[in-house]
């Protein structure tokens, strides 16, 4: 088959449950494998995608696209590989997968040695961590973190924390738009877009099966985060927003969020820092169980 013989797609919220079905085979603890990523950011990254043979291929609508892993039967990857390189030479452009893990890579180096390189982006690496050591925050590692939770209970004792549910959506949104006018989002691009996925998350809650919770103060919501299911062991969470104001929401919100959604899972992935300093030195002090490695797979 050539490449112009594939007909792509783009990605609707009717494709979701087919593509989950192979996110689920793939069993990856990526957040970037995963529907709801896929789709929310599909402004910032259009996506298309196409079924060969079983195997799952997903391209950038971009002029120089690239593409993601193909998933799929071990058996059938490296064909699927070759039709991405067949229309990648079609269009004159180089040929890229974006996002793809190590282990991915690796897989890919098995398949055809010596014939792909993989090449490091360290902004997009995902922090995941112990469940059990999020909820708990015990020991001298998490001293500061189980300080700024306590503090919050003193200084606000009648918080509260509930589950994200249709009744109290809008309380979450209300909150999402002060945080917008706060963080100066319409005059920040990436702030924007940002805003933009965190508001449509919590606009597509019911459709993308995603779990969050909100944290009140004085009745008032003060700060929201939004999650799912990413394998069989891995929770991800997506969306974390609080007020700039009210100290200790972050952490508190954090633990929360782990002790009333993620009792079935052994390790929460917090997603990537960006490339923000800050945001990477406020991950790293979490002390994460591992990192899942990503970069961009080209030819040698």
């Amino acid at each position: 088959m050539n490449g112009s013989e594939i007909q792509f797609k783009t990605i609707d919220l009717e494709d979701q449950d087919l593509i989950r079905s192979f996110y689920q085979k793939l069993n990856s603890r990526s957040c970037d494998d995963c529907f709801s990523n896929l789709y929310l950011w599909k402004h910032m990254e259009p996506m298309e995608y196409a079924l060969v043979d079983d195997v799952l291929i997903l391209k950038s609508r971009f002029e120089h696209f690239s593409f993601r892993f193909p998933i799929g039967p071990r058996e059938k990857i490296l064909p699927a590989l070759e039709l991405c390189l067949k229309l990648s030479e079609e269009k004159k452009v180089p040929f890229r997968i974006r996002l793809i893990t190590r282990e991915q890579f690796e897989l890919c180096e098995q398949l055809n040695p010596g014939r792909f390189l993989f090449t490091e982006e360290r902004d997009a690496w995902d922090y995941v961590y112990e469940r059990e050591k999020l909820e708990k925050l015990s020991g001298r590692r998490y001293h500061g973190q189980k300080n700024h939770v306590n503090k919050f209970m003193r200084d606000y004792p009648d918080w509260s924390i509930e589950p994200i549910t249709q009744e109290n959506l809008d309380d979450c949104f209300q909150m999402g738009m002060v945080w917008r006018r706060q963080n100066d989002c319409d005059q920040l691009y990436e702030k924007r877009i940002e805003m933009c996925v965190a508001l449509n998350a919590l606009r597509l809650f019911r459709e993308l099966h995603l779990t969050g919770a909100l944290l009140r103060v004085n009745g008032n919501c003060v700060a929201y985060t939004v999650g799912e299911k990413l394998n069989e062991d891995t929770f991800v969470v997506h969306i974390e927003k609080a007020l700039a104001e009210v100290n200790g929401a972050y952490p508190m919100i954090n633990r929360e969020f782990v002790h009333m959604a993620m009792g079935d899972f052994t390790y929460v992935n917090r997603e990537d820092d960006t490339g923000d300093p800050g945001l990477r030195q406020a991950k790293e002090s979490y002390h994460p169980a591992m990192m899942v490695e990503k970069g961009s797979l080209t030819l040698i």
